[in-house]
């Protein structure tokens, strides 16, 4: 990530931590090249071995304590404006730091919720709450959660230039796939297709190539979230691939489905246009209820009900997700109000966020039928970021 899109989410974190009034923000690591806190790229830029903290005030200061030998390299960075090392113990210094700030509230990360937010690991935690158990920082501790949340799900023109660019690369990727399918070839075969462009093109994958993208087809397909098989595609089969890739270290995240035609027919059964048709009116319908404030619980509820009104199972998933540097990205989920998604679905949609919507359903005897699009909240409702898949590719 560039140094002048971290210094743009800088200057970000500083306005929310303002608007949530807490006085800092602090990423505490070690060891970062075995276990990377998931927020050093955004925030950051490099990494860090000793015990370090990266620190955002709601003011807009920034502050580094890291080890001695990475002084010249946090210099060359440049994305922290006061840089404080130590040779034998980050406490004294990180203390000494804390001192001239006087923070009442510290969000660091932790959470119940976001994995994004819970890059802290148990064992640095119980180090830093020895470092401060003398002090009266050791209660100023809260999660950074809702900040994390904010910064990730809010897009800056940046980011969304650069997601834009990867879903354009998405779609004519899904293009060349209509080409190249029919029957006879493996879902494995798509997908190795599909890394094959990726590799000419020089793209990255939004997700691990094991199911990035995940081809399935026909009736009793694996699970949402499985690779490509040997499984023939055949005459008769739904095939849907989940797929994106990565522009600048931005993701998109879309799904398309097709029809294999047997030799007699000119267009899908009536069956299957139906169950396309439910998820595509059903994306819709969704669409128009997502803007500002509304929890994900609310949009997630408006297809799920629509689809399960028309006959078919609920799906297996939330509605939606955010999207940014990561596939699954930012906080609020559209999603159902079940155990496993903890407080996302009841978190409020914020303009700028990039979210997925990604209903399906099974068409028995055919296959999975999916649509996934991209879209960006706006100021009173949202606008597709994808362009939309209208009627399923047929392939003859």
């Amino acid at each position: 990530m560039s140094k002048e899109m971290i210094l743009e989410k800088i200057d970000q974190a500083a306005k929310i931590l303002t608007e949530k009034n807490v006085d800092m923000w602090m990423t505490y690591v070690r060891e970062t090249g075995n276990m990377k806190d998931p927020m050093m790229d955004m925030m950051v830029g490099t990494g860090a071995t000793w015990q370090s903290a990266f620190i955002i005030t709601k003011n807009g200061d920034t502050h580094a304590v890291i080890g001695s030998l990475e002084l010249e390299n946090m210099k060359t960075i440049g994305t922290y404006k006061n840089i404080h090392s130590y040779l034998k113990s980050v406490k004294e210094k990180l203390i000494e730091v804390l001192d001239s700030i006087k923070p009442a509230k510290i969000a660091i990360n932790y959470s119940h919720n976001s994995a994004l937010a819970d890059g802290l690991t148990h064992g640095l935690y119980l180090e830093l709450m020895d470092h401060l158990k003398d002090t009266k920082y050791i209660n100023a501790f809260i999660s950074s959660e809702e900040i994390i949340a904010s910064l990730k799900g809010r897009k800056s023109a940046g980011e969304l230039a650069n997601m834009k660019e990867a879903i354009k690369e998405t779609l004519k990727i899904f293009d060349e796939v209509t080409k190249f399918l029919k029957p006879g070839v493996t879902e494995k075969q798509v997908a190795q297709f599909v890394l094959d462009l990726c590799n000419k093109k020089g793209l990255e994958l939004s997700w691990d190539a094991e199911h990035c993208p995940a081809v399935f087809s026909g009736p009793n397909t694996a699970g949402a979230h499985s690779g490509p098989t040997d499984r023939v595609i055949e005459p008769g089969h739904v095939v849907n691939m989940d797929f994106g890739v990565k522009y600048n270290s931005y993701c998109s995240d879309l799904q398309r489905t097709w029809y294999i035609c047997f030799p007699h027919e000119d267009k899908a059964p009536a069956d299957v246009q139906r169950g396309f048709d439910v998820i595509k009116e059903s994306i819709t319908r969704a669409a128009n209820e997502l803007k500002p404030g509304k929890k994900g619980w609310e949009i997630d509820e408006v297809a799920r009900n629509f689809i399960q009104i028309k006959g078919y199972d609920e799906f297996p998933h939330g509605l939606g997700h955010q999207v940014g540097r990561f596939a699954h990205d930012g906080g609020a989920l559209l999603g159902p109000k079940w155990e496993r998604y903890g407080n996302l679905p009841m978190l409020e949609v914020e303009e700028g966020n990039i979210f997925t919507i990604e209903p399906r359903l099974t068409i028995p005897n055919y296959g999975i039928a999916t649509i996934e699009e991209e879209v960006l909240i706006t100021k009173d409702g949202c606008e597709f970021l994808s362009e939309r898949q209208n009627e399923i590719y047929l392939i003859k």
